[in-house]
This record gives structure tokens, C-alpha cells and sequence, in this order.
């Protein structure tokens, strides 16, 4: 079993090396102050004022500077590249939450890999932030009061189904795959309920992130 070095009772940051600014940071280390860069990610993180407390990866992105600038017995390097850093990462994480950030953007297949992480079946719970977007695994049972037009994006990652309730388009009967029929911008009528069977991304607005946080971890 994988060393999980990294453990943390609130939560877990990890930062890639994609699109991230000021805000996402700020927002992700407001719940998760523990903060983790992949490989890379260390670079962005020192350029946002933030010195990662880990850095995991393989390490073939990381800055020479940045490296020195984080001390060594927090520099994890992992070797193996039959995973991303990203999956690096979450193996060695012990905390009840991750918020990734810098993992959408710039680079689609750094964001496809990443989105594919949160969904496998061994993953944490794991919230990604991006630019207009939270997203995260929608769990086999979930509630969120959303006020009534909210944007509720449903994008499997397999086969899945389910059934809901608060949706202007019911999911009921649905049978959702990658390559066929994909639940993207449906719209809350008010109190969303969803039970999901299979890999499904959940994607809403970035301002849902509290009620996220609250409907996850409570």
C-alpha cells in the first residue's frame, strides 16, 4: 500500500500547474489549508505567494529555484510515470477533503486526466476549481438547495444513470455515456435531490462552492 505522508483532519490543496489565480487559491486553502504541489504546481504556487508544504510528482517540471526554495524533507519524488502527478499526489493524501486547483486550463489533457482521477473508484473526495466551474464525483446520494436556474451540469464518465428531483429535466430513465447522452445545462427549480449509479461528474457555478462544501462534508 502507498505511503500517505501527507495527512490533515480539514483538508487538503493541491495545485497543478494550469490556470489558477489569486481567488481559486484563496478559496481552496479557506477549507483545505494544507497545501500540495504537483510537481510544477510548486512554481505557481510560490509565484502566488503561497510556499507549497509539499511538493509531489516526478518532478520533471519544478523549477530549479523552485525547488530550493522548499525545504528537502517535503520534496517527494515519485519516480514511476504510469500516473500523472496529480494521481501522485492524491495516493499520498490522508484528509477527509481535497481542493485542487490549477488543474483546468491551459493544458485539456492535464484537465481530462485530472477529471478522470476524481471519478476513479479509489479517489478521494475531491473538489475541483475552475474558472467558471466547481466540480467534483456527484455521490451515490447527494442534496443541494440551489436557488431556482442554477446551472447543473451532469457529465458521465462511464455508464451511469439515476433519478433526481428539483431538475427542470428529470434524469430518470436516462441512460448516460461519454460518447452518447450527456446531462449538460440542465437548470435547479429549486432543492436538487440526485441518486447516481456509475462515474458522473458534477459541474455548477464557482458561486456553489459553500453549498458544495456544506452538502459534502455534513
Amino acid at each position: 500500500m502507498t505511503a500517505r505522508p501527507v495527512c490533515d483532519s480539514r483538508g487538503v490543496t493541491v495545485i497543478g500547474g494550469g490556470a489558477v489565480g489569486p481567488a481559486d487559491l484563496a478559496a481552496a486553502l479557506a477549507v483545505a489549508p494544507v497545501l500540495v504541489a504537483a510537481d510544477g504546481g510548486a512554481d505557481r504556487a510560490l509565484a502566488l505567494g503561497h510556499p507549497p508544504d509539499w511538493v509531489i510528482g516526478d518532478l520533471d517540471s519544478i523549477s530549479g529555484q523552485a525547488r530550493r526554495m522548499v525545504p528537502a524533507d517535503r520534496v517527494m519524488h515519485v519516480a514511476e510515470q504510469d500516473s500523472t502527478d496529480f494521481v501522485k499526489c492524491l495516493s499520498r493524501i490522508a484528509a477527509p477533503l481535497i481542493m485542487a486547483v490549477g488543474f483546468a486550463g491551459l493544458r485539456l489533457d492535464h484537465t481530462l486526466a485530472a477529471l478522470t482521477a476524481i471519478v476513479a473508484p479509489a479517489a478521494p473526495r475531491v473538489i475541483m476549481l475552475a474558472t467558471d466551474d466547481v466540480v467534483f464525483a456527484c455521490p451515490p446520494r447527494l442534496t443541494l438547495p440551489l436557488m431556482p436556474g442554477t446551472r447543473v451540469s451532469l457529465f458521465p464518465m462511464g455508464p451511469a444513470r439515476g433519478v433526481s428531483s428539483g431538475l427542470e429535466w428529470p434524469v430518470e430513465g436516462i441512460e448516460f455515456t461519454p460518447g452518447g447522452r450527456v446531462g449538460t445545462s440542465n437548470r435547479a427549480t429549486g432543492l436538487v435531490t440526485l441518486r447516481i449509479e456509475g462515474q458522473m461528474l458534477l459541474m455548477l457555478p464557482r458561486d456553489c462552492l459553500g453549498t458544495v462544501l456544506t452538502a459534502l462534508t455534513h
